[in-house]
C-alpha cells in the first residue's frame, strides 16, 4: 500500500512530530508498505493517508478526503489538537476529526477530550524508545535533574528552575534543561534565570543522542507541561530507567497511570520542590518512582508501537 504520511514539521526539525513521522514510516515500511513523508499533500495518488496534527494538517486532510473519499484516512491527534485547537478553532479541528476513519492518540485518557460521537474511532499508540547504550548509564555525582523540552508556553518550561529556588541550601540538586527558546522573550527569560539561579543550567537545543546521554547521567526528569498529547520524553525516560516527576495533566496520567507517585499540581513550584526534595533525600520514595516507571517500560517498546501502528492500517485495509 502507498501511504502519504503528513507532518507539519520540516525535515530539519527536531520537534516530536517529525521524529514520530520518521519512526512510523520505518514501521510501515517494515510491514511492507511504501511511505512518502511530506509536510503537505500534493494531490498525488496514494492508497491511504496518515496525517499528524488535525489542525496543522487540515488542508492536506481535506484535500485527500475530497480526492479519495473512500480511501483510508488516519489522523494522529496532538496535545494542541486535543487541549487547545479543539476549543480555539473547533471548526477546522473537528472537520479533520470527522473526515478521519481512525484517530490515533498517544495516551490512554485522550479520548476523554473528544466529543462522544468520535470516540469509537480512537486507537491508542504508545510511543516507544530504545534502551540507552550501556556507556550512557552512569549517574553522576550530586543529584542532577533534567528537563527536556523547548521553551514555549505549553511546556511551562521554567517551573523546575523556580522550584529549585525553594530547595534547602543542603540540597545537591542541579537542573539541566535541554531545549530551544521559542522566541526572543523566552530567550531573555531563560538567560535571566541562568544568571540569577545557581542551580539551573540551560543547555539549549542539543541533538537527540546528547539528550539520551543526558538522561543517562541524571537521577530524575521533570515534565512540567500544561498540555501534552502523550510526551515521547516520558517513554524515553521510563525505558532509560530514569524516574519522572510530572505535572498532573491527562497527557502524563494517561501514560504513567492514576496511581503514579510522582505528580504535582500544575504550576505549583512549591509542590514540585517538595517532590524534588523527597526524591533526593527519601530513598524509599525514589525507589518507588523507579519501580513504578520500570513497571510501565514494557508498553513503550518499538515492537509494541510498531504492532499498534500497523494494526490501525490493517484494520482499515480489511474494512
Amino acid at each position: 500500500m502507498r501511504i502519504a504520511l503528513i507532518t507539519p514539521a520540516r525535515p530539519s526539525a527536531r520537534a516530536g512530530n517529525r521524529a514520530t513521522a520518521v519512526r512510523w514510516a520505518r514501521f510501515l515500511r517494515q510491514g511492507g508498505h511504501r511511505v512518502a513523508i511530506a509536510t503537505d499533500y500534493d494531490g498525488g495518488n496514494a492508497d491511504a493517508m496518515i496525517a499528524l496534527h488535525a489542525w496543522r494538517s487540515a488542508a492536506a486532510i481535506r484535500a485527500f478526503h475530497e480526492r479519495y473519499p473512500q480511501r483510508p484516512l488516519i489522523v494522529a491527534l496532538t496535545g494542541t489538537d486535543l487541549y487547545r485547537f479543539m476549543h480555539t478553532d473547533a471548526a477546522v479541528t473537528l472537520g479533520s476529526i470527522e473526515r478521519a476513519q481512525r484517530l490515533m492518540v498517544l495516551h490512554d485518557k485522550a479520548h476523554e477530550a473528544l466529543p462522544t460521537q468520535f470516540r469509537s474511532k480512537v486507537r491508542v499508540i504508545h510511543q516507544s524508545a530504545a534502551p540507552l547504550p550501556s556507556s550512557y548509564l552512569r549517574r553522576g555525582h550530586g543529584f542532577d535533574v533534567c528537563v527536556v523540552g523547548h521553551l514555549r508556553e505549553e511546556k511551562d518550561p521554567l517551573r523546575t528552575a523556580l522550584a529549585a529556588r525553594h530547595l534547602p541550601d543542603s540540597s545537591r540538586i542541579r537542573v539541566l534543561h535541554a531545549g530551544k527558546a521559542h522566541d526572543q522573550d523566552w530567550s531573555k527569560a531563560v538567560r535571566a534565570e541562568v544568571a540569577d539561579n545557581p542551580r539551573y543550567q540551560w543547555l539549549g537545543e542539543i541533538p537527540h543522542w546528547q539528550v539520551r546521554r543526558l538522561m543517562g547521567r541524571c537521577h530524575l526528569m521533570v515534565l512540567s507541561s500544561r498540555m501534552e498529547g502523550g510526551a515521547n520524553v516520558i517513554s524515553e525516560a521510563v525505558v532509560a530507567g530514569l524516574p519522572v516527576i510530572a505535572s498532573r495533566i491527562d497527557g502524563s496520567v494517561g501514560l504513567l497511570g492514576e496511581d503514579y507517585a510522582g505528580y504535582y499540581a500544575l504550576e505549583d513550584e512549591r509542590a514540585l520542590a517538595e517532590l524534588l526534595r523527597r526524591a533526593e533525600q527519601d530513598a524509599a520514595f525514589y525507589t518507588r518512582l523507579q519501580q513504578q516507571c520500570a513497571d510501565k517500560a514494557p508498553r513503550f517498546t518499538p515492537a509494541s508501537e510498531a504492532g499498534a501502528v500497523l494494526g490501525v492500517v490493517d484494520e482499515l485495509i480489511k474494512t
